[in-house]
């Protein structure tokens, strides 16, 4: 099965809101996102940046470097003295600076998206991480950020 497939599979038993009028990749990403399933929000959302190349493609793909720096969070939190994944913090903050210029021209709101709270989560988040000089993560599972659609 190709990856394209396994993600639209994957997408399907995610559930989307029909009323919300909004891609169901678009919607699985948040699913996904709030159960702190970071790669595989990013790869839902991929799926739909690589096809359309309009003017959201920024806007998605500030939202895909958001969950990739969450990847990078989750990934040090689990294993922090790991060769590899011990060093994550770094390429998280450049994922959130890289997020942030992607999305700000789409605040404060876009496809249901209060991106001005996204905007200020990546610089809590990148924030909290320089201040403690690269050596403490702020993600924690018990207190994972959720990212939610608004109503219309």
């Amino acid at each position: 099965m190709k990856k394209n497939e396994r993600i639209s599979a994957f997408v399907q038993q995610l559930g989307a809101n029909p009323a919300l009028a909004l891609d169901p990749r678009y919607q699985g990403f948040f699913t996904c996102f709030n159960e702190q399933q970071y790669y595989e929000a990013h790869d839902v959302l991929e799926n739909l940046w690589l096809e359309r190349r309009d003017e959201n493609y920024p806007f998605f793909k500030g939202l895909i470097q958001v969950a990739g720096a969450f990847v990078h969070l989750q990934k040090q939190f689990l294993h922090p003295t790991h060769p590899k994944h011990g060093r994550r913090l770094r390429p998280a903050v450049r994922l959130f600076q890289l997020a942030a210029k992607n999305l700000g021209a789409f605040a404060p709101r876009h496809l249901q998206l209060d991106v001005a709270a996204v905007l200020r989560l990546c610089e809590r988040q990148s924030a909290e991480i320089i201040a403690g000089e690269y050596e403490r993560n702020p993600w924690k599972p018990t207190h994972a950020p959720q990212i939610d659609l608004l109503s219309e």
